[in-house]
């Protein structure tokens, strides 16, 4: 059995240490692993770099790029999870449920960049309304997304969890991005063929993980005429060969937890499930995505990416 030398530059970070979670009972990879002291090393670094068959880019997005640039060798393929590349040139974005064609771009790419955790449950809601022409394209979307605090990586989620300094942490949950110039807008317009960016706006809360994005929509906004069930079954059709998009049943009412939705519903898995909920009487609707943060919003969605490139099953090592 073929193994694939794999490494990961940054793996003691929040999403390395995912990745390599998942890596370790992966049966075809052969994990590369570079002394702690020696991850700095600019030489011995670009060795491992260099010899890896795929390289996942788990860093802050400068240090991503200038270790985009010691790869030479032309057969190394790599995945890079930060926001440096997602809009880039030369970059293929990791997103296989946009298309077909999306999918067939990635198997045959060599850089590959991972979507944003916020940014993967928006476009997965809204991108195929865009696509199938019902959403226009200057529709003016808004949407609203909770977070676990895992998101923010190991500086956010020491200020969570160090009893000394966490009270105006934990007090209540904590909308952010508020200059309105959140990081994940970039690819939110991009990929779902929006022509404006979306108002949006991110709230962290005190638990681990999970994230759910919620979009509202007027229906009568839209280019025909059409309801939540209508905009449910859209979706599901959209999605039905997925393996890792799920679009729960229509009335979604049923599937509440005392009237509530769980945010954390789909954690451990690489799972997003998307719900529609509706007055069609007001005509309102509002679509739900919710998925792990640290699944299918990070480590999930890398490997899931470096299945497609191997040409392995792309449900391997993974929980769906």
């Amino acid at each position: 059995m073929k193994k694939y030398k794999v490494f990961v530059d940054g793996q003691t970070g929040t999403t390395g240490l995912q990745i390599h979670e998942r890596l370790k009972k992966h049966p075809f990879v052969e994990l590369l692993t570079i002394d702690y002291d020696k991850r700095k090393d600019t030489e011995i670094k670009k060795k491992f770099l260099n010899e890896a068959d795929i390289v996942f880019l788990c860093l802050p997005d400068d240090a991503a790029r200038e270790s985009a640039k010691l790869v030479s060798n032309p057969t190394t393929k790599i995945i890079d999870p930060s926001v440096a590349h997602r809009v880039a040139d030369g970059w293929t974005y990791g997103m296989p449920e946009l298309s077909k064609e999306q999918r067939e771009k990635i198997r045959e790419s060599k850089r590959v960049t991972v979507p944003g955790c916020h940014a993967s449950a928006f476009i997965l809601a809204v991108a195929p309304l865009v696509k199938m022409g019902l959403m226009p394209s200057d529709y003016p979307v808004t949407a609203h997304s909770i977070t676990g605090y895992s998101g923010g990586g190991k500086s956010l989620i020491e200020k969570y969890e160090n009893e000394e300094i966490n009270a105006p942490y934990i007090k209540a949950p904590r909308p952010y991005g508020l200059n309105l110039n959140h990081k994940h807008l970039p690819e939110m317009k991009v990929y779902t063929g929006l022509d404006r960016y979306p108002v949006f706006l991110p709230v962290v809360s005190n638990y681990y993980k999970g994230l759910a994005v919620s979009v509202p929509i007027h229906n009568h906004l839209l280019n025909k005429k059409a309801g939540a069930k209508d905009i449910a079954e859209l979706l599901s059709e959209y999605y039905k060969d997925e393996c890792f998009v799920k679009v729960m049943p229509y009335n979604p009412m049923d599937l509440l937890f005392d009237g509530a939705f769980d945010i954390t519903a789909c954690n451990d898995t690489n799972q997003c499930e998307i719900f529609v909920f509706g007055n069609d009487e007001k005509e309102m609707s509002l679509i739900f995505a919710r998925l792990d943060n640290l699944g299918k919003g990070a480590s999930g969605a890398a490997v899931q990416n470096m299945n497609i490139v191997l040409g392995l099953p792309e449900e391997t090592g993974l929980e769906s």
